[in-house]
């Protein structure tokens, strides 16, 4: 499975280490083989800076803990990982007939020649041109192609970065399949200064993997899914945190913070009441600065379930499914009555 003496001869005469050959390799293996360092898509989380997965997630993953976690099916054909996998060779193919130029598989995970914790798995390498080696593949949905507006988003920047600078090339392309029927390609250039900070980052994140110890958390929904996953249960135990100056602030901070929410979405109804008392029967309204709607949604139909199983009891043993719970965050704080969670 490995092949740690076979090396791919980068452009600036660093080779790049074949870790593991991937033609006939299984889903499995290489994820494994992907655990056991960075890969290109795994850079912009390392560094904080992937609006989709945070480095708490991002590591939960490395070190083998991510088995709680939701992921998406690779064939599932609602998710885009099913679409983006099924279209990467369509996207390819359509950058040589819109380039001219020739890409091929590399079909290996690579690994830098100095930073063993630096891998990179490339959707195609570029040949016979001497001023691109790597073809990266992307597409787009409607929701997606939004952070494609003024160019290459920046966590797909960094993955290309570190794909270079795994690799020792010089450009790459990037090319993105937006809403299934425009191809745009885009070149971006080696940047010695950004891979330099770059490996800085990622090495910092890698020692946390090393070290097993999990970073902090982001206050992304991908960071909440992954402290639940870390610590889905509770054991009843309390911990005292009164002498703790610096947790004690962010409690406090939080309570605050919570206070001015209220205040600020009492504030927001109240506009929003003012504008809607306004309009009357109208379906719309136009201001200086935009518009709204103010429309009655179609009849749905329901489903009554509590007569159902009044009128026939013996459903409920027979269709009745466990739910699981989750751990509620709920603050208390001096001199109040009630609890609010988060």
């Amino acid at each position: 499975m490995s092949h740690p003496n076979q090396q791919t001869k980068s452009a600036n005469g660093r080779p790049a280490l074949r870790l593991v050959d991937t033609k006939g390799l299984s889903r499995d293996d290489w994820l494994a083989a992907r655990r056991t360092g960075i890969g290109g898509s795994d850079a912009a989380a390392a560094v904080g800076l992937n609006p989709y997965q945070s480095q708490l997630e991002l590591w939960l993953e490395k070190t083998g803990r991510d088995a709680g976690l939701t992921k998406p099916d690779p064939q599932d054909t609602t998710e885009p990982v099913y679409w983006g996998t099924l279209l990467e060779p369509i996207v390819a193919a359509a950058y040589t007939q819109q380039t001219g130029r020739r890409v091929r598989k590399v079909n290996a995970i690579l690994r830098h020649a100095s930073v063993p914790f630096m891998l990179a798995n490339l959707d195609r390498e570029i040949v016979g041109v001497p001023d691109v080696q790597i073809l990266e593949c992307k597409t787009a949905g409607e929701f997606g192609a939004r952070l494609w507006r003024d160019g290459v988003p920046e966590y797909v920047q960094l993955q290309v970065q570190h794909q270079l600078a795994v690799t020792g090339k010089q450009a790459a392309d990037v090319a993105v399949l937006l809403c299934g029927q425009a191809l745009t390609v885009y070149r971006i250039e080696r940047d010695d200064a950004l891979i330099t900070r770059l490996i800085e980052l990622e090495a910092r994140f890698w020692q946390y993997v090393q070290s097993d110890t999990p970073p902090p958390a982001d206050g992304s929904a991908s960071a909440d899914a992954a402290l639940r996953c870390l610590f889905p249960l509770d054991n009843g135990q309390t911990v005292d945190f009164s002498e703790d100056r610096p947790l004690s602030a962010v409690f406090s901070d939080l309570v605050m913070l919570r206070s001015e929410i209220a205040t600020r979405e009492t504030l927001e109804a109240h506009l929003k009441q003012t504008i809607q008392q306004a309009m009357g029967d109208a379906s719309r309204a136009r201001f200086e600065t935009g518009e709204v709607s103010f429309k009655r949604s179609k009849d749905g139909t329901g489903f009554d379930l509590k007569r159902l199983l009044a009128e026939h009891p013996e459903f409920q043993a027979t269709y009745a499914t466990t739910k699981a719970g989750s751990r509620r965050f709920l603050i208390h704080a001096q001199g109040e009555t009630s609890c609010s969670k988060a």
